[in-house]
């Protein structure tokens, strides 16, 4: 048989052999990604405090007439100005009591002449008791009348004086200076002090605070003087500082008010609703890092490990965060091993291999735009 003969069957051999070599085949464990977890555990939780409320002038002022029956001339301000003290708002009609005046002037002028007139005749009778040149009765009646003249002077006078007085009360002016916030008077309308309503209501010195509900156990980790950064209903922010906490909490909410006092600022408005957060405030919770939360249609949720190392998807209450951190105020106890990363593709069931240790310091999850 020829070489070349034998070489084809030899190499036929060979191929066929090469096609029964043995696969190794690979186990879920071998399979098992590698992931890194953490355990739930108390930390300190930084700038985590925060309270919401309205924000509300720190002091208002109201404006009403003095004097009743009287036609409004003029409406010298408007909503959202700026007044100083003591500055004319509102002009009512002088007409009727001008006229009110003068006849009161001139009543009183004609008192005070009778007066005088009256005081000396008693002057004049003043040595004459048992004389004989004047019965004591004529003499009594010239000092009677004299007293009698005399009290109707200051009558009058008095009169005059509340007139006056009611004049003055014409110009109706603000009791302080501040900010102008409502508005009800128009001209033409009638002054009627005893309605109750106001014209005006002012923010007194323009200063507006954030009236916020907080509990018991936050009121405590707050101080007066503690600064405060303000979000605003349009997005920004003003830092402010605690002015008032309230000394008692509410019975039926268990809530107690704080009051934050703000920058005077023209975007700061009173009936509006703010977000205060509490930079300088600590305390101590269960916490996991914020990469740890998963977000999805169900809620919010951490990735557990169990003692086999498979993954159990865990549904969680987010608290108050901070520094990286956010309280779990229903969770996994303490102890529980969590993937620190909830980007991580994970199944409920799938095995991993952990690497725990001490943790990186977390990283704040950003959201992709």
């Amino acid at each position: 048989m020829k070489a070349s003969q034998l070489i084809v069957p030899l190499l036929g051999a060979l191929a066929l052999s090469a096609c029964h070599k043995p696969v190794v085949k690979q186990t879920e464990a071998d399979q098992a990604r590698t992931v890194r977890v953490i355990r739930v555990a108390p930390q300190a939780i930084a700038g985590a405090l925060s309270a919401s409320g309205d924000l509300l002038p720190r002091e208002e002022a109201a404006v009403a007439p003095e004097v009743n029956g009287y036609r409004v001339a003029r409406v010298l301000v408007d909503v959202g100005q700026y007044v100083k003290a003591g500055q004319t708002l509102v002009q009512l009609d002088p007409t009727l009591i001008q006229a009110q005046v003068a006849q009161a002037e001139a009543l009183a002028a004609q008192a005070e002449a009778n007066a005088l007139q009256a005081e000396d005749q008693a002057n004049r009778v003043k040595d004459l008791d048992g004389a004989g040149v004047l019965s004591q009765e004529q003499i009594d009646q010239r000092r009677l009348n004299a007293r009698a003249a005399r009290a109707q002077a200051r009558a009058q006078a008095a009169n005059l004086k509340d007139l006056k007085t009611r004049q003055a009360k014409l110009s109706v002016s603000a009791p302080v200076s501040g900010l102008i916030l409502e508005k009800t008077v128009r001209p033409g309308d009638l002054s009627a002090a005893a309605s109750g309503t106001p014209w005006f209501r002012m923010a007194r010195d323009g200063q507006i605070e954030l009236s916020a509900q907080m509990s018991e156990q936050d009121l405590a980790r707050v101080r007066v003087g503690q600064a405060a950064t303000v979000q605003l209903p349009d997005g920004a922010t003003a830092v402010g500082h605690v002015r008032l906490i309230s000394p008692q909490v509410n019975a039926q909410t268990k809530l107690g008010e704080v009051r934050i006092l703000l920058p005077v600022r023209s975007d700061i408005r009173a009936g509006g609703f703010g977000r205060a957060v509490f930079a300088d405030a600590t305390g101590s919770a269960l916490a996991v890092p914020e990469t740890a939360i998963r977000y999805d249609a169900d809620g919010a949720s951490v990735m557990t490990l169990d003692a086999g190392n498979r993954v159990r998807r865990v549904p969680v209450t987010a608290g108050p965060r901070g520094s990286g951190w956010v309280q779990l105020v229903k969770g996994p106890p303490a102890g529980t091993r969590v993937v620190q990363n909830a980007a991580a593709l994970l199944l409920d069931g799938d095995l991993v291999r952990p690497v725990e240790g001490p943790a990186p310091a977390p990283q704040t999850a950003t959201v992709a735009k």
